[in-house]
């Protein structure tokens, strides 16, 4: 790989291009975004100079665009969220559950993101409460992280929620003087929840939902799809949705809290392609490293086109404010500190002291502030400002407003 191939590379090169091309079909997010990645640390948005202490060094460092599409500005973000999620883990054994919409589903998301994309979280989230309540399964309240995805490998459209769950929670039958769980309740060892009876709740609860934002006429239809607004045929898809296999997946337990810890990192502020996988920008192609699950997980190299390429990118777009990381259950924001303080207790563990610093092992190893050459210590000598909003094209506009 070429050093320091970045999809930034892409979007100047066919940035252009590709806006030409598309020019009446591409929405205000796409343009943001394609432009906050193509500015990203580049004098274009400012930035400083600075100076190492020891040996002179001097190093020019622009900004970031900060916007959560971008591959270069996860970094930070990540850090700080896995610092805030440290002290609240409990030592019990923790399960990645996957809840994947089918093809005719993940359709109608496309065309309705921000309403089929909160569906999909509050489906996954309450099949998980349902079937954890069931006194036969668990009978316990439990806590979830869900991260929403919308890529595949190959950069397909392919809307998946992955869930994060410790394995038990407190007690749905507490005691006549208590307003929290008696005990807690542990998952048999190894095993979580039933996965066929997730699939099916999970079913029917999205197609539940579904229905009821169709008859309120939230979504809307265009393309292959525009026969959907007629009632009939919309019907026809959720009796379709009906009988095919919804895929829940659920992995075996971590090792412990600090693999979880890991294993979140990896997750949450994932964007749809790493730089890392890019593996060469021509005049016309654009090829990138995947693995083909389908055989293995076999590693392999695939080359579009390079409108091809940014197409698929684009796809995984999200919405103005959509929030693609959510809590529920115990770890829901409302009383996170309150429930956690009850799972401890009924776990019998103490309040972990808070931690000066981030645990770096498990968060990052990204350092700014030393010196590349001698590993002294880097001052910032001259602000660099940003010059004057950059117009040399309309759909260039302020997409550091990004509000992810």
């Amino acid at each position: 790989m070429p050093p320091g191939l970045e999809l930034a590379d892409v979007f100047r090169r066919h940035g252009d291009a590709y806006r030409r091309a598309h020019d009446g079909h591409l929405g205000r997010v796409e343009r943001r975004v394609m432009s906050a990645v193509e500015l990203c640390r580049t004098a274009a948005l400012g930035g400083h100079v600075e100076q190492c202490r020891d040996c002179g060094t001097v190093r020019h460092a622009y900004n970031s665009c900060r916007n959560r599409h971008c591959p270069k500005c996860q970094g930070q973000a990540r850090a700080e969220w896995l610092a805030a999620r440290q002290a609240e883990l409990l030592p019990v054994p923790y399960f990645h559950v996957v809840f994947t919409l089918p093809a005719p589903a993940a359709e109608i998301a496309f065309q309705n993101k921000a309403v089929v994309y909160a569906i999909l979280f509050r489906a996954a989230a309450e099949t998980l409460r349902v079937v954890a309540a069931d006194p036969h399964h668990l009978g316990a309240e439990l806590g979830v992280v869900a991260v929403l995805h919308t890529w595949g490998q190959s950069l397909h459209h392919h809307p998946h929620v992955h869930c994060v769950v410790p394995g038990g929670g407190p007690s749905l039958k507490p005691a006549p003087a208590q307003a929290g769980g008696t005990r807690w309740v542990a998952c048999r060892p190894g095993f979580f929840l039933p996965v066929r009876v997730l699939s099916r709740v999970f079913r029917r609860l999205f197609l539940t939902e579904l229905q009821a934002a169709f008859e309120a006429g939230e979504l809307g239809f265009f393309g292959n799809l525009a026969g959907l607004v007629e009632p009939a045929a919309f019907t026809r898809r959720l009796r379709e949705l009906r009988r095919v296999e919804w895929v829940v997946y659920a992995k075996p337990p971590f090792g412990g809290p600090a693999q979880v810890l890991a294993y979140l990192g990896r997750y949450t502020h994932r964007v749809a392609i790493a730089n890392s996988r890019l593996v060469s920008v021509t005049d016309h192609q654009v090829a990138f490293r995947w693995r083909d699950y389908r055989h293995h997980g076999k590693a392999k190299v695939m080359t579009l086109a390079a409108d091809e390429f940014i197409r698929r990118f684009l796809l995984h777009t999200l919405p103005d404010g959509f929030h693609r990381i959510r809590h529920y259950g115990f770890l829901a924001n409302g009383h996170r500190a309150e429930k956690l303080a009850l799972c401890r207790r009924l776990l019998a563990v103490p309040v972990p002291e808070p931690e000066a610093e981030p645990n770096q092992d498990a968060v990052t190893s990204h350092c700014h502030d030393r010196c590349p050459c001698c590993g002294g210590t880097m001052v910032i000598r001259t602000i660099l400002p940003r010059p004057q909003p950059w117009r040399s094209s309309p759909w260039r506009s302020s997409f550091w407003n990004d509000t992810s």
